[in-house]
């Protein structure tokens, strides 16, 4: 571990601080946006299809990149102040492009009612929408600046990481598979990292490529360009950008849970070949979004379902039996910090689990088109993700010494997770019952027992996320308070 004064690692923290706030101010909002939805799609209130689909468009979008922009600033918070140098500098740089990236899509979204859904399926932004054209402009301005942000900022960690380490092959663990000991370990969450961090620049830089091709068709509206192509490029970039949200996660679970089970989580070879498959098999897993386009090359659909297997069992297994591990006979006191960490653990594993039901050929055909696809990825994110991002904040403002918190914040977190699971269960059951995704609402639906089905289910959600909404302000008297308040160092 580096060394670093405490002018610097307070430095580090405000900058975290900042972070944390800003993401629990527009959270809560991202979250209201999809529960406008549902009560839409309940029949208990009535929104314009125009602006069903801004809403559905904006909560997407912010709801991916919020989650990775505070995960990609917790490994920029606890690398710089543990393993390598990193700059503060380029922590406010790209805090403030994100800034004005997430400022661009709300203008986009709200006031020129930008609807093409996340995946700005080509041609759709150019062909037959309602919304303005500057908002289709602005829209993908505003995503390129997010990605050249999430570039900047993920080459600075992998750069900073393999300066102090001595190279990539060493940050992927590389130096454990011979026959001698490595003569300096790795950190955990430096091998995480960097298996997460790199496909991710790979991305970002696909994601750049599909993003220019669509600007030129806005200055220049005869281009054309193939659909194929473009829908290959916008879920590499997607796909692989929510995963490594989740592992990005993983990664300090791995170093701050033995902090409370008072057990080390070192790196081994079984660790090293488990986090190196993932990265191959998380640049292929992508595929199996594209089962449905016949035209794609069949040898690409064969290794979609090949890698969405294959990636799920090695990180996965080898993380969850390493938590029970950490847990068993532990004696560990279960304040929020560790029982966000075995709960999120479970969430991931519990959507993973759902998304290799839907990554299954056989069955997406099914599936594809309906409410399944939402709960899977709904349940890594909300169950999985944010628990390890409220983990992490709570880990910001209680010390080993001052672990338990304050009544309320407690029943909130509990309220959270049981409304999370009642929303997510609606989802699950929309889906079994061939509910439709991205319908705006079911009236449209001929099959009454669907339709009717829908609705009940969205109004049920609905009040399961007014319920997720009261933990999580509960939760936040206490959070917010204590972010606020000056830190006093153990």
């Amino acid at each position: 571990m580096i060394q670093i004064d405490s002018v610097e690692k307070k430095q580090h923290r405000k900058l975290i601080v900042t972070w944390s706030i800003t993401f629990l101010l527009l959270f809560p909002i991202l979250i209201i946006l999809g529960l406008l939805m549902r009560l839409n799609q309940g029949e208990w209130m009535k929104l314009n299809p125009d602006t069903f689909y801004a809403l559905m468009t904006l909560h997407g979008l912010g709801m991916a990149g919020v989650l990775f922009s505070l995960a990609l600033a917790a490994l920029h918070y606890l690398i710089g102040t543990r393993y390598a140098r990193l700059s503060v500098k380029t922590g406010y740089f790209v805090y403030f492009l994100v800034l004005i990236g997430v400022v661009g899509l709300l203008i986009a979204t709200l006031i020129g009612k930008f609807g093409a859904g996340w995946y700005l399926l080509y041609p759709l932004p150019f062909k037959g929408g309602s919304w303005t054209s500057w908002s289709t402009g602005l829209s993908i301005v505003s995503l390129i600046i997010l990605g050249v942000a999430w570039l900047i900022g993920s080459a600075h960690v992998v750069y900073a990481l393999a300066k102090e380490y001595g190279g990539f092959t060493k940050l992927i663990g590389w130096q454990y598979l011979g026959k001698e000991e490595p003569k300096e370990e790795l950190p955990a969450i430096v091998l995480i990292t960097t298996i997460s961090l790199v496909p991710g620049i790979m991305s970002f830089l696909a994601g750049a490529v599909f993003l220019i091709m669509n600007l030129l068709q806005f200055f220049e509206p005869n281009l054309a360009f193939d659909p194929l192509l473009l829908k290959n490029l916008v879920f590499f970039f997607g796909h692989t950008l929510v995963n490594i949200t989740m592992y990005c996660g993983v990664g300090w679970v791995y170093t701050l849970l033995p902090e409370f089970t008072g057990r080390e989580w070192k790196v081994n070879k079984v660790l090293v070949y488990s986090w190196n498959a993932t990265f191959f098999f998380i640049l292929f897993a992508y595929f199996h979004h594209l089962y449905m386009d016949f035209v794609q090359p069949l040898p690409f659909q064969y290794a979609g379902q090949i890698a969405s297997y294959l990636s799920t069992v090695p990180a996965t297994a080898i993380t969850m039996f390493g938590v029970i591990v950490q847990f068993y006979h532990s004696r560990v006191k279960w304040s929020i910090i560790p029982i966000t960490f075995l709960l999120g653990t479970a969430g991931w594993a519990i959507g993973g689990f759902a998304a290799v039901v839907d990554s299954t050929i056989s069955i997406n055909k099914v599936l594809h088109n309906t409410l399944w696809v939402p709960a899977h990825f709904h349940t890594y994110m909300l169950m999985g993700v944010v628990l390890f991002i409220f983990g992490f904040l709570y880990y910001l403002v209680y010390t080993n010494q001052k672990q338990r918190i304050d009544e309320n914040a407690k029943l909130g977190f509990w309220l959270f997770v049981f409304g999370a699971y009642g929303f997510l269960l609606m989802f699950y059951l929309g889906g079994m019952h061939s509910v439709p995704r991205r319908f705006s609402d079911y009236g449209g639906i001929a099959i009454t027992s669907t339709h009717e089905m829908g609705a009940f289910l969205a109004r049920s959600a609905a009040v399961c996320v007014g319920l997720l909404l009261l933990g999580l302000l509960m939760m936040y008297g206490s959070l917010l308070a204590k972010l606020l308040k000056k830190h006093e160092p153990e």
